[in-house]
């Protein structure tokens, strides 16, 4: 049986936007959408792929050391391993055709360091919702996200705080959303309309 020639796959009929194959790096704080955001983002599109950093990690089934306050080596260095796969299944997909939404937690200057050693195009989109609606949502939702970042004697609003800092810190590249009073189709709403503000050049 010979080779079978491999082909991009066709738009779905009902996609919102057929945008040009890139990789669109979704970062901010947990709790503040990325994830859900990120996948129906994916889904809006006219061939869309979603990678979740959450997924990556957990592929680690031993000897996995999370990030937490106390600085580890051995974390470090799987977190780094973990943004490297992230970028190697982006460019995978983009070179088939695909838009590739990459769901990650990523602060600071490692973001467009991040972003700009992808080899293909590439945009960025930073979810800054409120701390307060950060804390109702993290809550509400009941998860242990902020647990190993709560100080001594402090609150889970104190460890949003901690995230909030370092996602200021970020450069200001890419399209910046706060999506506070936002559903999540509204959010991705707003980054299909102002796509071109989300491209890092």
């Amino acid at each position: 049986m010979g080779a079978r020639e491999l082909t991009a796959p066709p738009v779905r009929e009902d996609a919102e936007v057929d945008v040009t194959a890139r990789a669109v790096l979704v970062v901010g704080a947990q709790a503040s959408g990325k994830s859900s955001v990120g996948r129906a983002l994916a889904d809006r599109v006219g061939r869309g792929a979603f990678i979740e950093g959450d997924v990556l990690w957990k592929m680690v089934v031993a000897g996995a050391v999370d990030m937490s306050s106390e600085s580890n080596a051995e974390a470090d260095r799987q977190l780094a391993l973990r943004y490297r796969h992230g970028a190697m299944l982006c460019e995978s997909f983009v070179k088939e055709g695909f838009v590739a939404v990459h769901a990650e937690n990523m602060y600071g200057p490692q973001v467009e360091r991040h972003v700009r050693t992808l080899r293909c195009d590439r945009s960025l989109v930073v979810l800054r919702p409120r701390p307060e609606v950060i804390e109702q949502r993290e809550t509400r939702r009941g998860s242990s996200a902020y647990r190993a970042w709560i100080p001594p004697g402090g609150t889970l609003r104190d460890a949003i705080d901690r995230f909030d800092e370092w996602l200021d810190a970020t450069p200001r590249i890419g399209l910046w959303v706060d999506s506070s009073d936002q559903t999540v189709d509204e959010t991705v709403d707003t980054i299909l309309e102002q796509w071109a503000q989300a491209v890092v050049e």
